[in-house]
């Protein structure tokens, strides 16, 4: 049996209502935010969707790093819960950790969406306070993570669907902007469509902005990488050395 406020999220959900979606699940989960994510076939996500706040803070923190519990969760196809961040050991996650202070938040539980051995995207749920989910909320966060894995799956490719229909984003659309400051950066510098990523990555990192600021700042021709910037990123071999 699963819960009457988990029945209208689904309800909800299948009406492509995300703010509703978000308030919802929110209440249910006892968390601050969510976020949904797509495999986008390059080992990294796409961010479908998030509500503001705490879980739109942490999604891009994630993307711009490269390293959390929600990447994890995507390349292992197993859930990655964190009941307390104080409690991380430093080398698991060392630069997001580090970053993680500005955002006050102690506790975030991803969960793959897959179909069969496939993993088409995470379910993330960020909480300011720490704390394990209960028996129950784990019950029904499991067939909410179904429902989202098959609503994916019908999506086909996610991104060109966002695109197509922006009220599906909610008030996010930011991946978009993403793929399109990536793409000018590839052509400007001429370098692949990876490095270019990368290199905004960094840019972003090395001056304390927000991933979709910056790209925000190249589609709209505020902002243009020098060919002979690469400032990088640590990474945890680099912590390691």
């Amino acid at each position: 049996m699963i819960s009457d406020r988990l029945a209208e999220t689904l309800r909800l959900l299948k009406d492509e209502t995300w703010p509703d979606v978000a308030a919802n699940a929110a209440g249910l989960f006892a968390v601050d935010g969510i976020a949904v994510s797509a495999n986008g076939g390059s080992g990294a996500a796409e961010i479908l969707w998030s509500s503001e706040g705490l879980a739109r803070g942490f999604e891009d923190l994630q993307l711009t790093l490269g390293q959390g519990p929600g990447p994890d969760c995507l390349a292992g196809g197993i859930p990655v819960r964190v009941p307390d961040l104080a409690q991380v050991r430093v080398d698991r996650w060392p630069a997001l950790l580090t970053e993680l202070s500005a955002l006050t938040m102690r506790a975030v539980f991803c969960f793959p969406l897959r179909i069969g051995a496939i993993t088409l995207g995470v379910l993330t749920l960020v909480r300011a306070a720490p704390g394990h989910l209960t028996s129950a909320q784990g019950d029904d966060v499991t067939v909410l993570a179904r429902a989202l894995s098959k609503y994916l799956l019908d999506l086909g490719d996610p991104l060109l669907s966002s695109l197509e229909d922006p009220d599906l984003t909610g008030p996010l659309p930011h991946d978009a902007i993403l793929h399109q400051a990536t793409g000018m950066v590839s052509v400007q510098l001429a370098v692949p469509l990876a490095e270019a990523l990368l290199r905004l990555r960094a840019y972003a990192y090395s001056t304390n902005r927000p991933l979709t600021d910056t790209a925000r700042d190249i589609v709209a021709t505020r902002l243009r990488l020098a060919p002979d910037a690469r400032p990088t990123i640590p990474t945890e071999d680099a912590d390691e050395d």
